[in-house]
């Protein structure tokens, strides 16, 4: 038996089979959870299809996370297909161009304005759109996927704003929603050459720095680390655990200069 035996799990932002969103789906099913995935738009096609790819083919729902008509549907749209959920996982960030790339003193509110309402505020609206079908006592463990915020990294701007907003999200919901036993908890990846990373200006610059500096050998190709990192916590070895960051970056992050 694997450690998400009987476990239900929705992963929000699977988009291809290189994504790390993806690669928890597989070990949570491999683990032997129930997955469920979310998509929206015109990206919901790409994901059925890279569904296919997984153990064993997930159901896909439509959920944008800035939808409010989605957001309140979702509960029953996953119920149809799960009676209840025991895991979720956050993995949608968004910044516009405008917000990236070195132009951080002229970019616009609004472009910062949608970097953190999908990247930050979101965790905060898919927990209550999933809020109702958490069971008491058991709760449910809510896992995001984050960036180390603790730093100014090149080029990262704005969305390096989202991230710190995503990082002070995840401990007031952990504050406010502890009671009823709902864990939060963020996996602080390295590097990993996603189509999220293809979208910020100046990657390589973040493998450089990696290469040259993580204490343990880091592999931009290799999302499966911090994959596994997720899926721990949703299993029953973290059940005290939560308003953590796990860092899976090679152990960068506790290396000065």
């Amino acid at each position: 038996m694997g450690i998400l035996a009987g476990k239900n799990v929705l992963v929000t932002g699977v988009l291809t089979d290189s994504s790390i969103a993806f690669h928890i789906a597989r070990v949570a099913q491999e683990e032997g959870a129930t997955v469920v995935l979310t998509s929206f738009g015109r990206a919901m096609s790409i994901t059925k299809r890279i569904s296919a790819r997984l153990p064993q083919e997930a159901p896909v729902l439509e959920l944008d996370v800035t939808n409010d008509e989605h957001l309140a549907q979702l509960s029953t749209l996953v119920k149809e297909r799960v009676p209840h959920l025991d895991g979720v996982v956050h993995s949608i960030g968004f910044a516009p161009e405008a917000a990236l790339g070195g132009n951080f003193l002229n970019t616009e509110w609004p472009d910062v304005a949608t970097a953190v309402h999908v990247s930050a505020y979101s965790l905060k609206s898919l927990t209550m759109a999933c809020k109702p079908l958490f069971t008491a006592p058991t709760g449910a463990s809510v896992v995001g996927l984050d960036f180390d915020a603790q730093v100014a990294w090149p080029k990262y701007d704005w969305m390096g704003v989202a991230k710190a907003a995503l990082e002070s999200t995840s401990r007031y919901l952990a504050r406010d929603l502890g009671k009823e036993n709902i864990r939060f908890n963020l996996v602080a990846a390295g590097p990993i050459r996603t189509m999220a990373a293809k979208s910020i200006p100046g990657f390589d610059e973040f493998e450089s720095v990696w290469n040259s500096k993580s204490p343990l050998e880091w592999d931009v190709n290799d999302p499966v680390p911090a994959a596994q990192a997720a899926v721990a916590l949703m299993s029953p070895f973290f059940t005290k655990t939560t308003g953590e960051i796990i860092h899976v970056d090679g152990g960068l992050h506790a290396i000065g200069g």
